[in-house]
């Protein structure tokens, strides 16, 4: 079950010890809510990591869907034979073929590849046909903003839920309490106070990446996996 806005708003609200929001109005918590999302998939872009069926443009350079932030993988062909698709070296392939981006287009694509400068795009090999080919990609989506009410709103008026996994709960809530205090900065003890919650929302999700490494499957004959 998703956490509700309201739920986390609420907690922080008496985690600063200002439950009738007069300090920190609910309006304020509401965009910290939605601006703690947004840090959340910075950090850690597969907090929101989605899949979809996309199909390609013709030529190499592809574009990921509207709602896209960053682009995790491409697996498979979704079409054809569903061929897997493997990683290349973009600059390899340019020294070997430099005018494959001019090859004839195709429906089943063999590589991708990624330049972090640009991450909402891939390009394929070979280049995709005008129509027919289509891929599965994993990409990091957009979180969705919670409405933010009139000023005066009281904690009733928030509404929407928590876009992303339920753990991530209180990373949210240390990332609100940081802005909160950061605030209040002039004031004695706050500005140590935000740092202290801007550490525990940076640590939880250093921590919670080491936990799912540690976690996922893996096989000893794995080449990508060091060994202990």
């Amino acid at each position: 079950m998703a956490l509700t806005a309201q739920s986390i708003i609420k907690r922080a609200g008496e985690r600063l010890q200002d439950g009738t929001f007069i300090r920190w109005t609910v309006p304020e918590h509401c965009g910290y809510f939605n601006d703690g999302q947004r840090e959340i998939l910075v950090h850690r872009p597969d907090a929101k990591s989605t899949y979809a069926s996309m199909a390609l443009a013709a030529g190499t350079r592809q574009v990921l869907p509207a709602n896209a932030a960053k682009l995790l993988d491409v697996p498979r062909n979704t079409s054809g034979t569903k061929r897997a698709i493997r990683q290349c070296d973009r600059e390899i392939l340019d020294a070997q073929h430099p005018g494959w981006h001019a090859y004839t287009g195709v429906t089943e694509i063999r590589h991708f590849m990624f330049d972090a400068r640009d991450p909402r795009a891939f390009y394929v090999y070979p280049p995709a046909a005008a129509s027919g080919a289509s891929v599965e990609v994993l990409y990091s989506a957009y979180t969705t903003d919670i409405a933010i009410p009139a000023e005066g709103a009281e904690l009733t008026a928030v509404s929407g839920n928590l876009d992303l996994p339920d753990i991530y709960g209180n990373v949210l809530l240390d990332y609100i309490l940081f802005r909160a205090y950061s605030k209040d900065a002039e004031y004695a003890g706050n500005a140590e106070r935000a740092a202290s919650h801007y550490t525990l929302f940076a640590n939880a999700l250093g921590i919670e990446l080491k936990g799912t490494i540690l976690a996922a499957p893996t096989s000893s004959g794995n080449p990508n996996v060091k060994a202990a």
